[in-house]
């Protein structure tokens, strides 16, 4: 069945915004995972501009499911995620002066940087998740740097308009995952999605996992949290079952 990690990063970044102590992300994990969240995902930035180390080692004493730690492929973030030792951890590219994840990790291109840090991972008994576009040669490289799991970036299938750029996106992703799948990689999606945009994504074949922050975030302001998990997870459950009864 799809599992869904819910972000908190955007808990944290209302919590910086006073430099003060709430709304507290990690209060706001175990109430995701009372709602029935499968696992949490903080991005722990270079410069932490929301998620704090403080926040990733309440979190690994206090979540009941699994901490999917979301960062940069740069030394020092890969010793920090090895002394922390999260069951997860996400590759992602990052850039200091963008708002959010633009775009996957170059793995084609930085080969060797990204199997070095892949490698260190894995020795330490993590899974390692490369955060790609659904792109077939992106994916290739993933395989070829021994990353058990892909997550495809899913940006640019939110952000299309019509419904001529929507399906072009969606094949992409359709692609990378079978692709994935044949080369054995298990297959994550994120990035924009939303109450939306979600199933579509969900009833993709083998998608294992989602993983979405702000639509929840932004959900729960009226909602709560508990609330706006529970009606994410029902949407990409109903349409993981439909697609598999095609």
């Amino acid at each position: 069945m799809i599992k869904l990690g819910v972000n908190i990063d955007h808990i944290a970044t209302i919590r910086q915004a006073r430099e003060g102590r709430f709304p507290d992300p990690v209060l706001a994990a175990a109430v995701a995972e009372r709602g029935g969240a499968d696992g949490i995902t903080a991005h722990l930035r270079e410069d932490r501009r929301h998620v704090q180390e403080r926040d990733i080692r309440l979190l690994l004493e206090m979540v009941q499911t699994k901490v999917n730690l979301e960062m940069s492929t740069s030394s020092e973030m890969v010793d920090l995620a090895c002394l922390l030792r999260p069951a997860d951890c996400c590759l992602v590219p990052e850039r200091r002066k963008e708002l959010t994840t633009e775009g996957g990790l170059n793995v084609v291109d930085h080969t060797e940087r990204i199997q070095s840090a892949v490698r260190q991972l894995n020795r330490a008994e993590i899974r390692v998740s490369l955060f790609i576009d659904p792109d077939l040669e992106q994916v290739q490289a993933a395989a070829e740097v021994k990353a058990p799991v892909v997550e495809l970036h899913t940006g640019r299938y939110a952000a299309a308009r019509s419904p001529q750029q929507f399906k072009k996106e969606w094949d992409k992703l359709w692609q990378a995952a079978a692709l994935a799948q044949e080369l054995g990689l298990i297959v994550h999606a994120g990035h924009g999605l939303d109450y939306h945009n979600v199933q579509e994504v969900a009833a993709i074949p083998g998608m294992q996992e989602l993983n979405i922050g702000h639509a929840i975030v932004a959900r729960a302001v009226f909602d709560g949290m508990e609330n706006a998990v529970r009606e994410m997870k029902r949407l990409m459950r109903e349409a993981a079952l439909a697609g598999a009864c095609v």
